[in-house]
């Protein structure tokens, strides 16, 4: 029994340190976010809301809140564009480009984000495209440096279904190819979807290397003025860290929301697999 107890005990101190480390720094972001002083002791001397107050009426607050929250809703919505049927077409037709495919999308995690935007730079700034320095190509280029996060969820769920036999029969009922895609593909890949679309969106609004190479002050986001902040007062800048963290995490739960929701819908609709899926893909 003692045995027992102690090998239990050993995974539980491990997950333990695991978490206090994690989440030791969120903490204290929160804490010097709320803090009127906090350099001469171990705790905060006091509490305030100033620093929010001060975050949430600077002039730039909204206009970079709305310029990264559009940036990272479009950077998720081309991936899902660009890479979902992508990933569909060579997982069914040519199964022998996945290996290439799996290295292609590896390759931004090799590519410094300096290196990227330095790039683009060089090669858009020419006419007559003229894209570089510009939000069009900063979700281009934010496509590019997120294609691991959406790709690999695509990827995972596109093995766990059997996709040639859902599209053989799509097909055998009449469905076109967009058809199949949109109303049998899609609904079984949901899951990955939504997490690669998570995962891009959290990691788009809080980017700053590349966003401030390819564009600047011309398009200030959310992180550039958190940085600045960061050199004039760090407890503002905390203030916004905070905020980013919050934006993220209500995110992730209203993905996580919309995901069960998903997965409750499919399953009730499995209770009558005929009617339900055949009309779904002959019916009008």
């Amino acid at each position: 029994m003692a045995a027992m107890n102690k090998r239990t005990a050993v995974p539980g101190f491990a997950i333990g340190c695991f978490l206090f480390y994690m989440l030791l720094p969120i903490v204290a972001t929160y804490a010097f976010s709320v803090a009127t002083r906090w350099d001469r002791s171990i705790l905060p001397e006091g509490l305030t809301l100033d620093w929010y107050k001060a975050a949430f009426t600077d002039q730039w607050f909204i206009i970079v809140f709305k310029n990264s929250l559009v940036l990272s809703i479009s950077t998720v919505i081309a991936s899902i564009l660009l890479i979902v049927p992508t990933a569909y077409w060579v997982h069914l037709r040519v199964p022998k480009a996945r290996p290439l495919l799996d290295l292609i999308s590896t390759l931004p995690f090799a590519i410094p984000g300096v290196v990227l935007a330095l790039g683009l730079i060089r090669l858009y700034a020419r006419p007559p495209l003229m894209l570089a320095r510009t939000p069009v190509m900063l979700v281009a280029a934010y496509v590019i440096f997120t294609m691991p996060f959406m790709y690999r969820p695509v990827a995972n769920s596109l093995e766990a279904v059997n996709i040639r036999v859902l599209t053989e029969a799509a097909q055998s009922l009449g469905a076109s190819w967009g058809r199949t895609l949109r109303q049998i593909i899609l609904p079984n890949i949901l899951p990955g979807i939504l997490s690669g679309g998570l995962l891009v969106f959290a990691t788009i609004f809080g980017e700053f290397t590349i966003a401030t190479f390819l564009v600047g002050a011309r398009y200030k986001t959310f992180p550039m003025q958190l940085v600045y902040f960061t050199r004039r007062d760090g407890r503002i800048a905390s203030a916004y860290s905070v905020i980013s963290f919050t934006i993220a995490w209500t995110t992730s739960l209203v993905i996580l929301w919309i995901a069960a929701w998903g997965a409750k819908r499919t399953s009730g609709g499995g209770k009558h697999p005929t009617k339900g899926h055949t009309t779904g893909v002959v019916g009008d």
